[in-house]
C-alpha cells in the first residue's frame, strides 16, 4: 500500500483514488478562471485519504477544494497538493436525534432531503457549495447560519487523526471558523429542527424565486464578493433597509455595472463579480480591488473579501 508513486520528483503513496498533475481548475471553478492545481488528489474513501495525507511530505502545501463556488483561483494556479472529496464522502444518515452528513454533500441537496423528512435546513437550499465548505465559512443567508443548527464536525488532520469538534469549540461567527489549518472536514452532524415538510418546500421554492429575481444566477459568478461590514448575512426582502449591506455601499459608490476587461460588477446585484465570458482571474480580482477603493473613498469603510482568493497571481 505504501509503495510510492513518483511525479516531478515528489513521492506519493499508492492510492485507490486519482492523482492528476497540473489539473486545470478553471474546469471546476464557478467563475471558469484560474490556473492549474500542481497536483489534484481525489481520494477513493476515508482510508485512502488517511493513507495519503499521513504519507505526504509535511513540506508540501495542502489545499482543500469543495465545489469551488466561493473561490477565486488565481491565474498562477495552486501549488502543492489540492484535495477534492468525492462520492464516498456524500452520505446522508438520518439518525434518531440528528442528521450526519458527508462533507462533499451539496448544501442544496441536504436541504431538499431534510425537508422530505420534515427537518428544517431550508436556508441551505439557495447556498451553493458543499457541507464541508459551509461549515468552514459558517455559511448563512436570510438571518440563519450553519451555527444555528450544527452540533459537531469530524475533521481529519495531516497526522491522520480524526477529531470530533463540538460546535462550541469551532469559534463560529460571520463567515469564520477556528478549524485547524489544512484540516479536512469529513462529516458534519446537524440537529433536527422539525417543521411541516410542505411548508419547508414552499419556503425553498420562494427563496429560489427570490434569488433568481435579485441575483445574476444565469451568469458566471461566485456569489457575494464581499462581506457585509455589519457582520451579518443578508436578510432577504428587508435587506434594502440594512444600511451596512455590502451591495448598498458598492451601489452608492457608483460601481454597479463597471467593467475591467471581461470582468464586470453585476448590474442586477452589485455585490456579485461577473465573468462575462473571457475574463482571467486577475481581471476579476483587480476589479474587486477597484470596488474596495471606491467604497472606501465614498464611505470610509474597508470591504473585506467574502470570496476566498487562492493560488498564485
Amino acid at each position: 500500500m505504501n509503495d510510492p508513486v513518483v511525479l516531478k520528483d515528489i513521492a506519493f503513496p499508492k492510492m485507490k483514488g486519482s492523482l492528476s498533475k497540473y489539473y486545470q481548475l478553471s474546469k471546476i471553478s464557478w467563475l471558469k478562471v484560474g490556473g492549474p492545481a500542481e497536483f489534484l488528489f481525489k481520494p477513493y474513501d476515508l482510508g485512502d485519504l488517511k493513507n495519503f495525507v499521513t504519507s505526504l511530505c509535511p513540506d508540501i502545501p495542502m489545499s482543500i477544494l469543495g465545489a469551488c463556488s466561493n473561490l477565486l483561483i488565481r491565474d498562477g494556479g495552486i501549488p502543492g497538493v489540492s484535495i477534492k472529496l468525492g462520492r464516498n464522502f456524500n452520505n446522508i444518515e438520518i439518525k434518531k436525534h440528528n442528521i450526519k452528513v458527508g462533507a462533499s454533500v451539496p448544501t442544496a441537496r441536504l436541504a431538499a432531503i431534510a425537508s422530505d423528512e420534515g427537518y428544517d435546513l431550508a436556508f441551505l437550499r439557495t447556498i451553493p457549495g458543499t457541507v464541508g465548505g459551509a461549515v468552514k465559512m459558517n455559511a448563512g443567508c436570510y438571518g440563519r447560519y450553519v451555527s444555528d443548527c450544527l452540533e459537531s464536525v469530524e475533521v481529519l488532520g495531516r497526522n491522520g487523526v480524526i477529531t470530533e469538534f463540538k460546535k462550541v469549540d469551532l469559534g463560529l461567527s460571520y463567515r469564520i471558523s477556528d478549524l485547524p489549518k489544512e484540516s479536512i472536514v469529513i462529516s458534519a452532524t446537524f440537529k433536527k429542527i422539525i417543521r411541516d415538510s410542505k411548508i419547508l418546500k414552499n419556503e425553498m421554492q420562494e427563496a429560489l424565486r427570490y434569488r433568481a429575481n435579485v441575483q445574476p444566477t444565469d451568469e458566471l459568478s461566485c456569489g457575494s464578493a464581499f462581506k457585509n461590514p455589519s457582520g451579518a448575512s443578508s436578510f432577504g426582502k428587508s435587506d434594502e433597509n440594512y444600511k451596512l449591506s455590502a451591495w448598498k455601499l458598492i451601489d452608492e459608490a457608483g460601481c454597479r455595472g463597471i467593467k475591467l476587461g471581461q470582468a464586470k460588477v453585476s448590474e442586477k446585484h452589485p455585490n456579485f463579480l461577473i465573468n462575462m465570458g473571457g475574463a482571467i482571474a486577475s481581471e476579476i480580482e483587480d476589479l474587486g480591488e477597484m470596488v474596495r477603493e471606491k467604497v472606501y473613498e465614498k464611505h470610509g469603510i474597508n470591504l473585506n473579501w467574502e470570496i476566498k482568493l487562492v493560488g498564485k497571481r
